[in-house]
């Protein structure tokens, strides 16, 4: 009877180091927030919650994408860049004094951001076709095509007269368009994107929970082998993932172009780092075959309280990729625990 409860005990002290482990992200970045929050009060006030809120909707698309690209057991490191190109071909059609296309007036707002996610679908097609005819690694593919698409971006930003300048004057219709008054809280203005976020996280969960596309990605991400014997057409569900990512990419150049106001050779810089870190942290395994689109939510919005609360203590914007990086390897040492145990 003693060794039973003596193996009780030993049991249940298992279980908490397990649950304690498992989550120790969540708990590091609530013990954060909240000294921050001591430190700083205003940290809690509306406008910080609301900051937080559409900081989070901005950076939602690209971490939408790129988590199906992890549930392949695969990731995009082209992501950021496909951003800034978005950017920029979304910002060379609808700015008033065009140096890239001189003379040309800026265009019905879908005309540019169709343009957008043709280029970035092709890019994605090249990731997603790379990856599934060739056997190649996604991160090799998409090294590459990160590479490629900085080079466009850059011979793209010296067309015509602008020799490379940063593009703004965005026409006021576009900027309407994304960051108009959705609605305000007292004196707090909540942009439009914050709706377009939504809209997008919804889609996204029909596509990976409600349709044959959906159900096919976790098959292949799970085990490939198992779902070719299964019928599942593994090189077209492989490609459609990429473009479906890529999709998602335009969409985070379209709102952070308008948000920024400007766009230039850096514009979506390291944006893949962030969107790992939120995917990781928000449960998608690298492992394959694993990840909820409410746990990405989740991820980005505890990565942007993080970020934000290490603003309002007056953090070193050069300590922020240090952090970053601890936050991904941490994630995932905690993501192969998880994987480990459960083999």
């Amino acid at each position: 009877m003693d060794n039973y409860k003596a193996m009780n005990s030993k049991d249940k002290k298992r279980a908490i180091t397990d649950l304690l482990l498992n989550n120790a992200m969540y708990i590091i970045i609530v013990i954060a927030v909240i000294c921050i929050g001591i430190v700083q009060p205003k940290y809690f006030s509306l406008a910080s919650i609301v900051n937080i809120i559409t900081l989070t909707a901005a950076k939602l698309p690209i971490a939408l994408g790129i988590a199906g690209c992890i549930v392949l057991t695969g990731t995009d490191i082209s992501a950021g860049r496909q951003v800034g190109l978005a950017a920029v071909v979304i910002a060379s059609m609808s700015i008033t004094n065009n140096r890239i296309f001189p003379g040309l007036e800026p265009l019905p707002i879908i005309v540019p951001l169709l343009a957008a996610i043709v280029v970035c679908g092709l890019i994605g097609f090249v990731n997603g076709f790379s990856v599934a005819k060739f056997k190649l690694h996604p991160f090799i593919v998409t090294l590459a095509t990160q590479l490629i698409t900085y080079g466009i971006i850059l011979i793209y930003l010296k067309l015509g007269t602008n020799n490379g300048q940063t593009l703004s004057g965005f026409d006021p219709v576009y900027r309407n368009i994304v960051t108009g008054t959705l609605l305000t809280i007292g004196s707090v203005k909540i942009p439009m994107y914050v709706l377009y976020a939504i809209i997008m996280v919804a889609v996204m969960w029909v596509i990976w929970n409600k349709t044959t596309f959906g159900k096919n990605m976790f098959a292949v991400g799970s085990n490939e082998e198992a779902a070719t014997v299964s019928g599942v057409n593994v090189s077209r569900t492989i490609i459609m993932v990429f473009i479906l990512a890529a999709i998602m990419y335009a969409l985070t150049g379209f709102i952070d172009g308008a948000r920024i106001a400007s766009v230039n050779a850096n514009t979506g810089f390291n944006y893949e780092c962030d969107a790992i870190a939120a995917c990781v942290i928000g449960g998608v395994s690298f492992v394959g075959g694993t990840g909820r689109i409410s746990g990405i939510v989740i991820g980005v919005l505890l990565l942007q309280i993080i970020f934000t609360g290490l603003n309002y203590m007056s953090v070193d914007q050069n300590y922020l990729y240090i952090i970053k990086g601890f936050i991904i390897l941490i994630a995932c040492a905690i993501d192969m625990r998880k994987y480990l145990t459960k083999k």
